[in-house]
């Protein structure tokens, strides 16, 4: 399993946090979505790599920013 780590902008609440794993969740691979709406980090675990623009493109179309990759280091 590979771990993902993003930065996304434009979320308030538990609701948004549900629609930007909806939207990741759909990408091929994608087994489990961790968002945390306070940090705005998301963590996504997958079979295999994930290509940022499809990345990008998810968030965007949930309604949120990408801001990019952020490390998986608390």
């Amino acid at each position: 399993m590979i771990e993902h780590g993003y930065t996304v902008s434009g979320m308030s609440c538990g609701h948004c946090a549900q629609s930007v794993t909806e939207e990741l969740t759909g990408l091929p691979g994608v087994t489990e979505v961790d968002v945390d709406v306070a940090t705005g980090r998301v963590v996504v675990r997958a079979g295999t790599p994930l290509a940022e623009d499809d990345v990008r493109a998810a968030v965007e179309e949930a309604g949120f920013s990408y801001e990019g990759t952020a490390s998986l280091v608390s």
